[in-house]
């Protein structure tokens, strides 16, 4: 009784392992795209939440914007904009929204301006827009 085993050679295995190369080159730079478009996607949502917010807060304070948005936006406040837990108005954020592309969140809902920092706002204008490298003008 003979029993012949049979094998791949190594060439057979050289070619699944140039193919699975192959693909993992196509897949995954794909994966890093959507990464980023998800970040994109997440710092125009949240861009756009504030400025709605913003836009309300004036209505309800006199057309004024808030000076400190941070804690303005995110807790009650007196028709003048002072802090006030029992106030008229707010909160119209549950919490200030971060800018995705900052890596230290408490860094990210700072709007100082200061580079690096997530959000560049103009209290006089109420102009918000991102203060991360390429975002500028948003």
């Amino acid at each position: 009784m003979s029993c012949s085993k049979t094998a791949f050679t190594l060439v057979e295995i050289l070619i699944v392992v140039v193919i699975l190369g192959l693909l993992a080159a196509i897949v995954i730079p794909q994966f890093t795209n959507a990464a980023e478009e998800s970040k994109m996607s997440n710092l125009l949502s949240n861009l756009q939440s504030i400025r709605a917010q913003l836009e309300l807060y004036k209505m309800h304070h006199n057309e004024t914007y808030p000076t400190n948005p941070n804690k303005q936006l995110t807790q009650r406040t007196d028709a003048d904009g002072t802090l006030n837990p029992s106030g008229s108005f707010g909160p119209y954020l549950h919490i200030f929204p971060a800018n995705p592309f900052v890596d230290d969140l408490t860094e990210a809902v700072k709007t100082t301006g200061a580079a690096g920092e997530g959000w560049a706002y103009n209290a006089a204008t109420g102009v918000i827009t991102p203060n991360t490298a390429g975002h500028n003008g948003l």
